[in-house]
């Protein structure tokens, strides 16, 4: 497992993220413990939730893997806030009242003093960034927390906070998390060359394009009745992602990898490891099976020939389905 460095911090993360989204809800806390000690033995030592997963119940069952383990100081934890934890008008967002109270609830799911990386999950223009900051400096202050990221955030959005960062003295954000994958490449426009240049480390988020990449979707057939978009005609998200143009490149992408020997799915992980500026792509196994799968995409290489085909099949910066979407304009009322 190749460890790289995560932005300018210094620490050394793997090159596969175990995502936790999926522990505590589909994968029950057995199971989820059982993923986490396996990837831990395949050195692995990045683990990423949210306190949103399954409302709370994936730090919980992160948290509780760990200290059955013991190897809570061994791995970098991060988690995430920003969204919905509550019925009241507050209980959401990235207001400072938000911000520290979900820390603190963080910190008893996952059964820690300390967390590593603590990354806001979507931006908020109509909170300023340095309400945000503030409250995200004072955790950092106080030990609660080590380092400060971001998830889907615009390139001129992570520019703005560097640069309130410095004018109020704060801790800076260190690494952003965009999705990135075969069917959207979008953040190579601006967001990669912004990282490379503000020193940012990247952590894709859905390399296997919500599993769309997995090579278990066809055109013209029902997707499985056990996969993410068995009902994606009820789902607006799923349905502007499920399109008939994502087939061009599926269909394109499954020759090169039925020629390299390997599934489509470690194809398509292995070319955004591989990408410049990545630090580390979040896999988000739910069974062992899809953990072992993902696993082998650290074997895949590629030839510049393999990139070129690649690019052949879709091109540098364009999509066909939309992942990189978030609340990306200035607030209104901002001057």
């Amino acid at each position: 497992m190749e460890m790289r460095p995560l932005g300018r911090t210094g620490v050394k993360v793997s090159s596969l993220c175990l995502g936790c989204m999926m522990f505590g809800g589909k994968t029950t806390p057995a199971d989820s413990a059982d993923i986490i000690d396996r990837a831990l033995d395949a050195g692995i030592n990045f683990l990423d939730t949210a306190n949103v997963y399954s409302r709370g119940k994936s730090e919980e069952a992160t948290g509780e893997a760990l200290k059955r383990n013991g190897k809570r100081n061994q791995v970098i934890l991060a988690t995430k806030v920003h969204g919905v934890m509550g019925e009241g008008p507050n209980d959401l967002g990235n207001s400072r009242r938000h911000i520290i109270e979900q820390c603190e609830a963080s910190l008893r799911r996952l059964q820690t003093d300390y967390i590593d990386l603590y990354q806001i999950h979507r931006p908020e223009p109509g909170i300023p960034i340095d309400e945000t900051l503030r409250a995200l400096d004072d955790l950092v202050r106080s030990g609660k927390v080590r380092y400060l990221g971001t998830s889907t955030f615009a390139a001129w959005q992570l520019v703005e906070s560097l640069w309130v960062s410095k004018e109020l003295g704060l801790n800076r954000f260190v690494c952003e998390q965009p999705p990135y994958n075969l069917l959207d490449r979008r953040i190579e426009r601006e967001l990669i060359p912004m990282a490379q240049t503000y020193g940012f480390g990247l952590i894709p988020w859905s390399p296997l394009g919500g599993g769309l990449l997995t090579g278990k979707y066809n055109r013209d057939e029902a997707p499985p009745e056990d996969s993410r978009f068995a009902n994606w005609e009820s789902n607006p998200m799923q349905r502007r992602r499920m399109n008939d143009r994502i087939f061009d490149v599926i269909d394109g992408l499954k020759p090169l990898a039925e020629a390299k020997g390997v599934t489509l799915s470690q194809f398509a992980l292995a070319w955004c490891v591989q990408q410049p500026g990545v630090s580390s792509a979040i896999i988000g196994p739910r069974t062992m099976e899809q953990l072992e799968d993902n696993l082998g995409a650290l074997s895949v290489t590629f030839s510049e020939e393999d990139l070129r085909e690649v690019n052949r099949v879709i091109r540098p910066g364009q999509m066909v389905s939309p992942f990189y979407e978030a609340e990306f304009g200035p607030h209104p009322y901002r001057v």
